[in-house]
């Protein structure tokens, strides 16, 4: 027999787990088979292995040139172990891209695979198709879109450095949680070059349909790179303040066009 918890009203709200009910000392036997469903999911969206075609190809169908990349980390299960070696590129694409470096342009954009290939697979084409009116509004130059393989947030800066960017807005697939195991991160770095640090880049998160909408990330993301070339700063000196304009009905929000 299970015993209703008195917060189960509450569980409506939130993915999270809470209000679960017990039977004796145990969970019910259907919080159980959940968990070990969620627990799959996360595990799948860490070792499903990272589409680049198929991302590359859709980005270039919203109109973005692209570029490929690669870590230092060879394999997955390297990349797993050694964090360090996710963090900068390998010595071919660092050659690669330094090569393709153009003017220097305003913006650089990176998709990275992350801890979650399934949030890059799931999310990259419809939050791009959001934020390209945006960067058009603003008129800001951009480079070739960058498609990143066994990539880590800090892979950003090298990239951006190389290819000449006064910021670059990283796209990574988040640790998956178990409720959340295809949440896309976004980091936005100013003058970015190796060796920068997590204080100075700033994180907006869990960009999906269930939590933060691809118009509203969107138009998160083009707030901070404006105040960041305005203020010449990102991470914690940069505050989200973006809410206030939001609260005002300053920008509306746009609607991107629907995907098919």
């Amino acid at each position: 027999m299970i015993e209703r918890d008195p917060w189960l009203k509450l569980a409506r709200h939130t993915p999270a787990r809470i209000a679960l009910g017990r039977t004796g000392a145990s969970l019910p036997t259907e919080e159980v088979l959940r968990f070990a469903l969620a627990h799959a999911q996360a595990r799948d969206a860490v070792h499903t292995p990272f589409d680049a075609d198929r991302v590359e190809e859709e980005v270039r169908a919203l109109g973005f040139a692209t570029l490929r990349a690669e870590s230092a980390a060879a394999a997955r299960d390297v990349y797993l172990r050694r964090p360090d070696l996710g963090r900068r590129l390998s010595d071919g694409s660092r050659a690669r891209l330094a090569a393709s470096a153009g003017a220097p342009v305003d913006l650089a954009l990176v998709v990275a695979d992350g801890l979650s290939s399934a949030a890059v697979h799931a999310h990259t084409r419809p939050f791009l198709a959001a934020l390209k009116g945006r960067i058009a509004d603003a008129g800001w130059t951009t480079a070739p879109v960058v498609i990143a393989s066994q990539a880590r947030v800090a892979l950003g800066d090298e990239v951006g450095h190389l290819l000449k960017a006064r910021a670059v807005a990283l796209l990574v697939g988040e640790r998956p949680g178990l409720s959340s195991p295809d949440s896309l991160g976004l980091y936005l770095t100013f003058s970015p070059r190796p060796g920068r640090s997590d204080a100075e880049r700033n994180c907006i998160s869990n960009v999906r349909p269930e939590g933060l909408a691809y118009d509203l990330a969107a138009f998160k993301l083009a707030w901070h790179v404006r105040e960041a070339f305005a203020r010449q700063v990102s991470g914690v000196e940069l505050k989200d303040e973006s809410d206030l304009l939001l609260e005002a009905g300053i920008p509306p929000l746009k609607l991107a066009p629907t995907l098919t």
